[in-house]
């Protein structure tokens, strides 16, 4: 029997579906940021507003590499490395602590949590501060002994002390909840195991939840990083000269107000999107395993931009049917 040849059908022509939605939604934000562009651009070269009258970005420039600014830059890093790892090593205590079976260990830390989650930061800043009002000294010795040392609560806690004690303790409250977050979300048969393995509480956790726990604690943490860094200004209150003060105090003096803003500003976004993309690496790293390729980086995502082409599908072949059995179709 001659073999039968058939034709595949021609494929069906897929019309997608518009979204007139969309296209509204995207000039409507085109012409605000047309907007906002033109309002900055006025405010920077029009004679009538003071960035006009100041030459503007003339102005910027001057104090963007300034020494003080600098100096402040600097100690607004200090201020957030220390805070964060102040916050980072009490709140994984605090979260021990919280999910403890020890009544009295449980207690304290969610009391610690709910007074400094409860209060403003800026308040507690200056209560470090002004903790002289209250509290002249510290004594520290043995006690019925003359053995003992005798501190100033002004010497004992500078400005920067009562700016770094406001901000880690605070930090640690919220720490010690996303930590917590992180050690419930590692499945509880994981503990059990090791337990039976002879593995002491402190061993597990050490060894098998906290590594798995990092996937689920780096994400908020380098989002609570990034806020310290800006929260940072705040302790301008403690006369501490970070990037806040130090731009105050020499707006104070030229009456440049809002060019000395905007350098702030500069150095605030230049930093943040340091620790933005340093963020997305030690999520990456800690995310291997958890999915079969890890996720893109930029650099790589720009690449595949530039060099990668769509092309469109090869037409699929002429579908040959099989021929018809010959003498039968029984098996052997």
């Amino acid at each position: 029997m001659a073999e039968e040849r058939a034709v595949r059908p021609a494929a069906i022509k897929a019309v997608p579906v518009r979204h007139p939605g969309r296209w509204v939604a995207a000039i409507v934000v085109a012409v605000v940021a047309a907007y906002v562009v033109y309002t900055v651009s006025y405010a920077i070269y029009s004679d009538n507003t003071a960035l006009g009258r100041h030459t503007g970005f003339r102005v910027i420039g001057n104090y963007l590499f300034q020494h003080l600014i600098l100096g402040g830059i600097v100690v607004t890093l200090e201020l957030t490395v220390l805070a964060m790892l102040v916050g980072i090593v009490l709140g994984v205590i605090l979260a021990v602590m919280r999910i403890s079976p020890n009544p009295v260990m449980s207690w304290v830390s969610w009391l610690y949590i709910w007074f400094f989650r409860g209060t403003p930061v800026l308040v507690q800043i200056f209560f470090w501060f002004n903790l002289n009002l209250v509290l002249k000294s510290v004594d520290i010795g043995i006690p019925f002994t003359s053995i003992g040392v005798h501190l100033n609560t002004n010497t004992l806690i500078p400005p920067f002390m009562a700016a770094l004690l406001g901000l880690g303790l605070n930090e640690a409250a919220y720490m010690a909840e996303i930590v917590r977050a992180g050690i419930i979300s590692v499945e509880h048969g994981q503990t059990e195991a090791a337990q039976a393995l002879g593995m002491d509480r402190m061993l597990v956790m050490r060894r098998i939840v906290l590594p798995q726990a990092m996937r689920v604690i780096i994400p908020p943490t380098g989002n609570e990083t990034i806020s310290m860094l800006k929260t940072t200004s705040l302790a301008f209150v403690a006369a501490v000269p970070e990037l806040f003060t130090r731009q105050g105090q020499i707006a104070s003096a030229n009456y440049d107000v809002l060019e000395l803003l905007i350098v702030a500003s500069i150095w605030y976004l230049v930093m943040t999107s340091i620790l933005t993309v340093g963020q997305f690496y030690i999520e990456r790293h800690f995310g291997r395993g958890s999915t079969r390729e890890l996720p893109p980086t930029p650099i790589q995502r720009f690449r595949r931009m530039l060099f990668t082409f769509h092309a469109s599908p090869p037409t699929p072949p002429d579908f040959v049917a099989p021929a018809p059995a010959v003498g039968g179709s029984e098996h052997r």
